[in-house]
């Protein structure tokens, strides 16, 4: 006879406690079946571009002639819609649109500019913490993100597969839980005592002044609901994966190892419902990757001046980058959820803030839109001179994980195809 499992079932070994994953035997404890799993989105760039010739084919539609990057996706050709014509309006120029691949804010890079909320913590706002962790940034180097908060900071991206997984995943012995609550209690008390001086020091400034602080009072209130919030996540048990912790590649001249263990921590994060968005940057300017034929800077390549030389290495990096993103996708479909899979659940966008690198021309980006249950396997090519905006396709995300929204950022509306 199976007895059901309380959700809480721990397995502890060496003072550490690891939960375990949600299992079919845990049904009667949730009153509800495994499989209606939630909505997600995955929102990937790779932040030098990626060399249009060997993307974009010259045929549109599902009957799509296709390319030397397409060929290493052809076994997920039905599961994905590759789109050109897509982009921000009025964007910086060099590299400042980085940091606006996914708010779209104007005039990136110019004095004063101030960024926009991301549509990745948009939605994480809207979501709440639904689940332990509203959002999650990694980049392959860094903290470097493009996720912003609605008062324009960035949120700081997690580069470090191990960690990840130990916060994600390994669930602390009591000592360690009791000093993460003093850590909390003490920032919800530095939080108080700010908020008690701002508001004392707002009553004797100008109207300008005012103002900003009562923005800066409004980050500080959401930063008190976030403690709260975390408080509660403190309390219950971590899910468990079937995985030992990974090991950090610490050298950064293996971009595609480093970019392989993001990519691997995604499925469980997502499959565990520890959040359901998740933004990756994939960032190494100034090194030499460790790929056969590849003798210079990635950067440097991606400025090739029509060398062809320097184009053949280019492509030798991006092949390999598109081909970490096919694996995730290979990942993502041999896990299933039900009747359906992690795809079919989850919207995973890979793409770039560069059309042309080699002008730092941000039209006509690069734009390859996975899985989430739309009608995917075809070429949609919009106007590659009069753009249509990308948070078009952003508001159709939104929708698509049950965020009912109308406009996001510079969008005019939905992208349907």
């Amino acid at each position: 006879m199976h007895h059901p499992l309380h959700r809480r079932t721990l397995l502890r070994a060496s003072g550490v406690s690891l939960a375990l994953p949600l299992l079919e035997a845990m049904n009667p404890v949730f009153g509800r079946e495994i499989s209606e799993p939630p909505k997600r989105m995955v929102l990937i760039c790779t932040a030098l571009g990626l060399h249009s010739p060997a993307l974009f084919p010259k045929t549109t539609g599902a009957d799509y002639e296709s390319t030397e990057y397409l060929d290493l996706l052809s076994h997920h050709r039905k599961h994905f819609t590759l789109f050109s014509g897509l982009a921000h309006p009025e964007q910086g120029g060099e590299h400042s649109t980085e940091m606006t691949w996914l708010s779209a804010a104007r005039n990136s890079g110019k004095d004063g500019f101030r960024n926009s909320i991301s549509v990745d913590q948009f939605a994480a706002a809207k979501l709440g913490y639904v689940t332990r962790f509203p959002s999650v940034s990694l980049s392959s180097e860094g903290p470097i993100s493009q996720s912003y908060t609605s008062s324009g900071v960035m949120v700081p991206a997690e580069s470090s597969p191990s960690r990840m997984f130990a916060k994600m995943f390994l669930q602390g012995d009591r000592k360690q839980v009791q000093h993460q609550r003093r850590k909390l209690a003490e920032g919800r008390s530095i939080l108080d005592e700010l908020m008690s001086q701002t508001r004392s020091l707002s009553r004797s400034v100008g109207a300008a002044d005012r103002k900003r602080l009562d923005e800066y009072l409004d980050s500080v209130r959401a930063a008190e609901n976030d403690i709260s919030e975390a408080q509660t996540w403190l309390g219950k048990p971590k899910p468990g994966v079937n995985e030992q912790p990974p090991e950090d590649i610490l050298d950064r001249t293996e971009l595609v190892g480093r970019v392989q263990l993001l990519m691997k921590m995604i499925p469980f994060i997502v499959q565990t419902d520890s959040s359901r968005v998740i933004s990756v940057m994939i960032q190494d300017h100034h090194v030499v990757p460790q790929i056969d034929g590849v003798s210079l800077e990635h950067h440097n390549l991606s400025h090739h001046g029509r060398d062809e030389v320097k184009i053949q290495q280019l492509k030798k990096i991006e092949k390999a980058l598109v081909g970490c993103f096919g694996d995730l996708l290979g990942q993502m479909k041999s896990r299933q959820e039900g009747a359906t899979t992690l795809l079919d659940n989850t919207a995973v966008l890979f793409g770039s803030n560069l059309g042309n690198a080699n002008a730092h021309d941000p039209r006509n980006l690069p734009i390859l839109l996975a899985g989430g249950s739309y009608n995917h396997g075809q070429y949609v090519a919009h106007d590659s001179k009069d753009n249509t905006p990308l948070c078009n396709l952003f508001v159709s995300m939104l929708n698509g994980m049950e965020i009912e929204t109308d406009a996001f950022a510079t969008s005019s509306g939905t992208l349907s195809w």
